[in-house]
């Protein structure tokens, strides 16, 4: 029999009762945290009396949900963990050997917890009896999309909580015993809240439910580290007795592997900001360097040193400072037009117009990118073969929401160029989904693109080589890929058009290739311009950089 909430808190179970407390931090000169902000910390809050969950469910069997249940599952083996979804077709591919998604390690994450292994037994599931798995569960993980509204109030900007309200209705209607329902889809301030007066408007009665804020903050690529070694867990809750007792309980599950010191929790609203809050300043941090990037293609200056340069200074730090075509996936655009939106809602316009400059900068870098693909290819590409690499968002995921290659493809087939497709993750299914969502349509679409299984296939015959997705064999120092050859099968001249700086510039000039990077004056930039940066001879005009 499930455990109500009243349960949990009146079932006292064995905690760290005797490991000394560990003390709030003190906020030091310079912090970004007020003093007055406190902290609760994971031993304080194991003390109180909660009960030990022991079903799992998730509704949503995507990018988060169906990494978060498996590590769940392997560092928690008597959990139980369903993991359910409508679609048919995505739950049979999370019970094979073919999964759904691509990311590095997660298989391995999914068979040991799914299959069993010698003595441990099988203790994640996969299902689309939705119902069942709600109605068994103790814990409930709402773990669906949430994408940017394409009509009505807010198009454009505000998130589309339709699969979430559609998730909370059906847990409202099923559940006939006590849950925790816990926020692992980003959504915005206050939707907790929301969640409240429709569990209470349509649950059955004498049904206590309690909500939690846990967001992910896994990045795709590294999902799986960066799952088994979180930096932190946000758990918010509401600051009574119920409300600790199921952060509690959710915070033990975290507690199998995760230090103690890292679980931090706090009020719910807090939680749900902390997540719009750490992808908006993620996504600024790109935008910024990006900005920066156009500066030095402008005077001579390199993206790189400047980027290495600033990143020595301790306050900020070197990581997200790697200039490129543009910011892809499915949360940072959308998070930062909700933060945006949300301050428009609130009647802030500045500080909505700031958040929607960190995305107008964005698609500024992708039609800057462009737009010297068209100068340096003497502006008209009309049946040039051109061979694009990489087509996911980045590299070590077949992810392609939002990714910038969407967006160059389209803007290429509108000059008539020929263009060859690879990448090395991305089913072709995906790719033929995604140019049909463009305004040139899919029929042009396929006339002037070829989809190749190999790098060498998309290079052959090529006028240049464009770089989208940093791919491991797309730099010059990887022998999966061998830029000699790729020269002996090329027209002339060639370029290589580098938008991840990932390519050895100097090597690929001594093959006999033009190289335009980000951030970097490149090739024939000043020539084709007719100016010389202050400071350069007129003699190194047209250079390699």
């Amino acid at each position: 029999m499930t455990p109500s909430i009243d349960n949990l808190r009146c079932q006292t179970q064995q905690t760290s009762s005797s490991a000394k407390p560990i003390p709030i931090r003190h906020v030091t000169e310079g912090s970004a945290i007020s003093d007055s902000v406190h902290v609760q910390r994971t031993e304080e809050l194991l003390r109180l009396p909660h009960g030990k969950v022991t079903k799992v469910c998730c509704i949503g069997a995507g990018y988060v949900g169906g990494p978060t249940s498996a590590v769940m599952a392997n560092k928690n083996p008597d959990l139980q963990v369903t993991v359910v979804d409508l679609s048919i077709k995505r739950i049979e591919a999370w019970k094979s050997d073919q999964l759904p998604i691509y990311e590095p390690g997660l298989l391995d994450a999914v068979k040991l917890a799914r299959d069993g292994d010698g003595g441990r037994k099988p203790n994640l599931f996969f299902s689309t009896d939705v119902d069942t798995a709600v109605r068994e569960a103790e814990l409930i993980l709402v773990s669906v999309n949430t994408p940017t509204k394409i009509t009505g109030t807010g198009a454009g900007r505000a998130s589309e909580l339709s699969y979430f309200e559609s998730a909370v209705r059906t847990i409202a209607e099923v559940a006939t015993t006590d849950k925790i329902i816990v926020e692992k889809s980003t959504v915005p301030c206050r939707t907790a809240e929301n969640m409240r007066e429709i569990l209470s408007a349509i649950g059955h009665p004498g049904v206590n439910f309690e909500i939690l804020s846990n967001p992910e903050f896994l990045a795709e690529g590294t999902a799986i580290p960066d799952l088994m070694e979180p930096d932190r867990i946000l758990i918010g809750s509401l600051n009574t007795a119920a409300g600790l007792s199921a952060a509690a309980a959710l915070a033990d599950v975290y507690a199998a592997w995760v230090p103690r010191e890292n679980i931090i929790t706090m009020n719910t609203f807090s939680s749900e900001l902390a997540k719009l809050a750490a992808n908006a300043l993620l996504a600024q941090r790109i935008s910024s360097i990006n900005a920066l990037s156009a500066v030095c293609e402008a005077t001579g200056a390199d993206i790189e040193e400047v980027s290495y340069a600033v990143g020595l200074d301790t306050r900020i730090g070197r990581k997200m400072l790697k200039a490129s075509v543009g910011f892809g996936g499915s949360c940072f655009k959308k998070d930062v037009l909700s933060l945006a939106y949300i301050s428009e809602t609130l009647h802030l316009p500045e500080v909505a117009a700031y958040w929607r400059s960190v995305v107008d900068i964005n698609e500024y870098q992708k039609d800057r990118f462009t737009k010297r693909i068209i100068q340096c290819l003497f502006n008209s590409l009309k049946n040039k073969k051109i061979a694009i690499l990489g087509f996911a968002y980045k590299k070590d995921t077949g992810d392609t929401r939002e990714s910038a290659a969407i967006t160059v493809v389209e803007s290429l087939v509108a000059e008539d160029a020929k263009l060859s497709i690879y990448d090395p993750r991305v089913e072709e299914e995906q790719v033929w989904s995604d140019l049909k969502q463009t305004h040139i349509g899919l029929p042009k679409m396929k006339e002037n693109v070829t989809l190749c299984s190999s790098v060498y296939d998309a290079c052959a015959d090529s006028h240049a080589v464009i770089i989208l997705t940093e791919w491991d064999d797309t730099s010059s120092g990887m022998p999966r890929m061998d830029w000699a050859h790729v020269a002996s099968v090329m027209r002339r001249p060639m370029f290589v058009f580098d938008g991840r700086n990932v390519v050895d510039k100097s090597k690929l000039e001594d093959l006999g290739f033009r190289v335009e990077c980000i951030g970097k004056p490149g090739s024939a930039s000043f020539r084709e311009r007719g100016s010389v940066p202050s400071g350069r001879k007129s003699s190194q005009e047209g250079s390699p950089v």
